[in-house]
């Protein structure tokens, strides 16, 4: 969410930036947003002259009164001064009703208006307009064929979808033996590289009230996204970044605490609506999965620094464990309203022959924070701090990738050397049927 006093001092730049971002029909929300903010400005201009011109009568009446009792002429003078305090006070128990209508629907306007994009950031309409960066190991098509993941996995009877859809419909998995196994070590695997990072580990809720909702993502993403508790102000997290950016909710987090650099597991839930092609079938998009993320909340001139340094965390972690991948620059079209720059790490799939998506890096600059009303507290007074999030892994959609990349001509697969701790010193796992 952006300053209303950036708003309302540079609106042809936020109208700009409305069109970069292919948003054409928010156009209006500029000056709709201006006009209730001037109106509410007003109103709080009149109301503050009513509160001194109350306290200026109140102490008049007083005076009056006390000359009454000596010179009753001075009565009706004090009445009608009290006859002014109390129209004084009608108007401003209105102007205060009307100061909370406008308030609420200037930020019901500004939740709308996107924030300002980095000028990095390419322009275009949809993901069909991101640009390669640079690409990180050699793509490799083995000669034999690569089965479809769950092919893969039904070869070492380590998943089981049919069983899933009668206890929770499509969407749902179980993961079983060697694969269950391999899932929780490349989790474990993730959080350990972090921590030797020097980030924080942690747990978080996996449910959050709606005013966190609020704070972290746009109501579009929300819609789209959120499953929520029915009867409860509560809502599955479909990413542990949600929880752990609101545990800053309303906080005034000491200049010398940053940056606050966290990474954190949980489960994610999605609603992941829309029909998808064969290759995102299995366990490619489904509505539960588990993620190690990585938060950092920062100084407003560190932030640019660490989302570099994030998002090659993610091509680090993915290259020890043999998976070439490419960065992938997110242009301002595919840019969500509260993301400032944004990139995605793809690894290579040899079946498709193409990348696909396994990370996404963001930088919000202080738009969760203010939507949040989180504070830094330094030297030269309080300021807004910058908020990034980035996926260190999330297995299982990561596993697709790693089986492909990993399989052997004979249907084994080659676990690598940072995971072979994780997986009881095992060095290739061995399919139990062809």
């Amino acid at each position: 969410m952006l300053d209303i006093k950036f708003v309302r001092e540079n609106p042809e730049a936020v109208k700009e930036n409305i069109k970069k971002k292919f948003q054409d029909e928010k156009l209006p929300l500029v000056d709709q947003v201006i006009a209730l903010d001037s109106q509410n400005r007003a109103a709080i201009a009149e109301a503050q002259e009513l509160r001194t011109q109350r306290n200026a009568l109140s102490k008049q009446v007083g005076v009056l009164m006390g000359q009454a009792k000596k010179d009753p002429s001075k009565l009706q003078e004090a009445e009608e001064a009290k006859a002014k305090v109390k129209a004084n006070a009608d108007r401003l128990a209105e102007l205060e009703t009307l100061e909370t209508e406008l308030a609420g629907q200037i930020r019901h306007i500004m939740l709308q208006i996107p924030n300002i994009i980095d000028p990095s950031v390419p322009i275009g309409p949809d993901d069909s307009c991101n640009v390669e960066v640079q690409r990180f190991g050699e793509p490799v098509v083995p000669d034999f064929e690569i089965p479809y993941h769950t092919q893969i996995m039904e070869s070492f009877d380590g998943i089981d979808m049919d069983a899933a859809g009668r206890v929770s419909g499509n969407g749902f998995y179980y993961l079983m033996g060697d694969i269950a196994r391999l899932h929780e070590a490349v989790l474990a695997y993730a959080r350990d590289f972090m921590i030797n990072k020097g980030f924080t580990f942690c747990v978080p809720p996996f449910m959050i009230h709606g005013n966190v909702v609020e704070g972290v993502m746009s109501q579009t993403e929300m819609d789209a996204m959120m499953y929520k508790i029915e009867g409860e102000d509560l809502y599955l997290i479909g990413t542990s970044e949600h929880s752990m950016i609101g545990k800053f909710i309303d906080q005034i987090i000491p200049e010398d605490k940053l940056p606050q650099t966290l990474t954190s597991y949980s489960p994610c839930f999605r609603k992941e609506k829309g029909a998808h092609g064969i290759e995102e079938r299995g366990v490619y998009r489904i509505h539960q999965f588990e993620k190690q993320e990585m938060v950092v909340v920062c100084k407003p001139e560190d932030s640019m620094k660490w989302y570099e340094q994030m998002w090659r965390y993610s091509v680090e972690l993915f290259r020890s464990m043999d998976i070439p991948v490419r960065q992938l620059e997110c242009c301002s079209g595919d840019l969500a309203d509260l993301k400032v720059k944004s990139c995605d790490i793809e690894a290579w799939s040899p079946r498709q022959q193409k990348y696909f998506e396994v990370c996404s890096c963001s930088n919000l600059g202080d738009a969760q924070a203010r939507r949040l009303k989180m504070r830094v507290k330094g030297e030269k007074g309080t300021y807004l701090p910058h908020t990034l999030n980035n996926t260190v892994v999330a297995p299982p959609r990561m596993l697709i990738a790693f089986l492909e990349n990993n399989l052997q001509a004979d249907g084994t697969v080659k676990i690598p050397a940072v995971l072979q701790p994780y997986m009881g010193g095992k060095e290739v796992l061995v399919p139990k049927k062809a």
